[in-house]
């Protein structure tokens, strides 16, 4: 069944396991703490979770927090875990906080909002991990890393999207950001600073012929990259737009949907495992699911009370966190083939008060061919039912049979006069 793993403003991590009833209309709920929180408050508040299987299906988990510490732990089946590296990030200062987070093959990558970019391997023991340290640009508002570890983009309050070479961040030195003077000449000539493989260029300007501003508060990759150079991103500003772009085609978006985020713009931007498909969050109390053919949104989710921090999408379900301390369950449906109006849409299976407003949400990254069955299951039966009223026939009432007579009998009155 359907595993998330959930962290909170005291710094708790749990697992919370879905299993749906025998009617496939309630879900029952198994939550365990994997991780206690602490009584020092929202110092030690998890704001970013990442998750790895390695070759053996053992579930690797880290959690960052507010103080700048990280934590990587190795998850048992019985839902314990074992601790298997601790480390702080000694550049994060005080109002900065984690924008990033990944884990692959080659480490642990951890990004913070004043660009302190950190590449940490496991060793075998605590003193056998290492770690590499290089420096991104300032007031970044997310970082995300490809699926195939090979790239990671950022973007952030007057910071465009950038897309680096994952390696090549870390051959200079921590001093790879150029100083003022020289941030000028590259601005006159447009250079990529070393380890950059692309930049985007702001939109046009605005109607007045005003400088549009640049403030990206989510990103994600689409799919997996074909090469280094060739990337598909979409970003969400604090404007509410959305916003498309293919790092081959132009440096400017293919696509800009503007309004897409109604309150406080877009606040979480994840992509469905669905194709063409992504969920849109705002600091509002909307979370919608856009179609990537034309930017219009397939369906929203009603009853939703507060701003949705975090979304993690999972086969035919999405689980959001959000700041009414609630962790819902939702059910997702995919795009048409042909873009248009979709006739199912999804709704809250359930959701779960956790008295800790949850921060960080993520999925296990588990097969569950359980609950995939479920949900064929309720598809044959729906099929099934409209089978048996197709062969039925149509039958009349009695006095669906007088008001027929009625009819004729009129009819022939009409006819005489």
């Amino acid at each position: 069944m359907p595993r998330f793993f959930v962290g909170d403003e005291l710094g708790a991590v749990k697992s919370i396991r879905y299993t749906p009833e025998e009617n496939n209309k309630e879900w029952k709920v198994e939550s365990n703490i994997l991780v206690a929180g602490g009584s020092s408050g929202k110092t030690k508040a998890v704001q970013k979770l990442a998750l790895q299987r390695d070759a053996s299906s053992v579930t690797l988990l880290t959690a960052v927090r507010a103080d700048g510490s990280s934590s990587s732990y190795r998850v048992k089946e019985d839902s314990s875990v074992d601790v298997l590296h601790e480390w702080t990030e000694p550049r994060l200062k005080s109002g900065q906080r984690y924008v990033g987070l990944a884990m692959s093959e080659s480490g642990i990558y951890t990004c913070t909002s004043n660009g302190a970019l950190r590449l940490t391997k496991l060793g075998a023991d605590e003193s056998a991990s290492t770690s590499e340290a290089a420096s991104l640009p300032m007031r970044l508002c997310d970082w995300r890393l490809s699926s195939d570890g090979n790239t990671f983009a950022y973007g952030g309050d007057e910071v465009e999207l950038s897309v680096w070479d994952a390696e090549q961040a870390f051959t200079g030195t921590e001093t790879s950001v150029p100083t003022i003077a020289e941030s000028k000449k590259r601005k006159r000539v447009d250079q990529l600073i070393p380890g950059e493989i692309w930049r985007a260029k702001n939109v046009s300007n605005d109607n007045l012929n005003l400088r549009q501003p640049v403030h990206i508060t989510a990103l994600t990759y689409l799919e997996t990259p074909t090469s280094t150079s060739h990337n598909h991103l979409v970003t969400g500003t604090q404007l509410g737009n959305v916003r498309r772009y293919d790092t081959r085609a132009a440096r400017r978006p293919v696509s800009d949907w503007k309004g897409v985020g109604k309150i406080g713009g877009v606040s979480a931007i994840e992509k469905g495992l669905s194709e063409h498909e992504i969920f849109v969050a705002d600091h509002g109390c909307n979370l919608f699911a856009l179609d990537l053919r034309n930017g219009r949104t397939i369906y929203g989710y009603q009853g939703i009370s507060g701003a949705v921090s975090s979304l993690a999408p999972a086969p035919s379900l999405l689980a959001s966190a959000s700041q009414d301390r609630f962790l819902r369950l939702h059910s997702t449906f995919p795009p048409l083939l042909k873009a248009g109006q979709q006739d199912k849409k999804g709704a809250i299976l359930d959701k779960l008060y956790v008295k800790v407003i949850p921060t960080a949400v993520i999925w296990d990254c588990s097969p569950d061919i359980a609950l995939e069955k479920t949900f064929s299951n309720d598809e044959e039966d729906e099929g099934a039912a409209d089978d048996v009223w197709d062969v039925m026939e149509n039958v009349h009432s009695d006095n669906e049979g007088d008001e027929d007579t009625k009819v004729r009998r009129n009819a022939k009155k009409s006819r005489a006069t």
